[in-house]
């Protein structure tokens, strides 16, 4: 009868014991599951506060059928890097493009990566013509406190001069937030 007690005394200190660790390795060990991106971008780390922006003035686009009755069309194709990385298909509006100011609530660009016969949105472009907005500002354009680049004429696009700043609120991209070329993202999906 010890002997039975015993042996029901290990078990169940053992049974608690595994289940203890199991708790324990659960709550402290990454979750490696496959989950789609745009949920795992909430749970990155606190973003600049022109990428939480652009999050909530695009979540109504992650869905590329969004994009076209809001007035943005896809022009030039799947854009990939010079040397490394892409952009991806750029859904312009038109309309923001020619009104010469830039709003961070109103991207000039929806930017997706085509993805298993699909696209998903990646980030966005804000986009303004150079000589417009210099004719009407001292300085070059800023959004919350980030730099848009200038891009000269003649260009890969064909287009007059214009200042750009890209946002990557959708994808990460290992070199940051605001350039240019996402190693992360590619065109090999289209």
């Amino acid at each position: 009868m010890k002997t039975q007690t015993t042996t029901s005394i290990y078990k169940s200190i053992g049974s608690n014991l595994l289940l203890a660790l199991l708790v324990a390795f659960v709550t402290t060990v990454p979750s490696f599951a496959v989950t789609d991106d745009h949920a795992n971008h909430a749970a990155a780390a606190a973003p600049a506060t022109l990428v939480q922006i652009v999050r909530n003035v695009t979540a109504q686009f992650i869905d590329v059928n969004a994009a076209g009755p809001a007035g943005y069309q896809p022009l030039f194709g799947c854009v990939s890097g010079p040397d490394h990385g892409a952009m991806g298909v750029h859904y312009i509006n038109l309309n923001l493009v020619g009104d010469g100011e830039v709003n961070s609530s109103k991207p000039e660009a929806l930017i997706y990566e085509p993805w298993h016969g699909g696209y998903r949105l990646v980030g966005v472009e804000f986009i303004v013509d150079a000589a417009t907005w210099s004719s009407n500002h001292d300085a070059p354009p800023m959004l919350e406190g980030q730099a848009f680049q200038f891009v000269n004429s003649p260009n890969r696009y064909g287009l007059a001069a214009f200042y750009e700043l890209h946002v990557w609120a959708w994808r990460d991209n290992p070199n940051g937030a605001f350039v240019d070329w996402n190693n992360w993202v590619t065109c090999e999906g289209q």
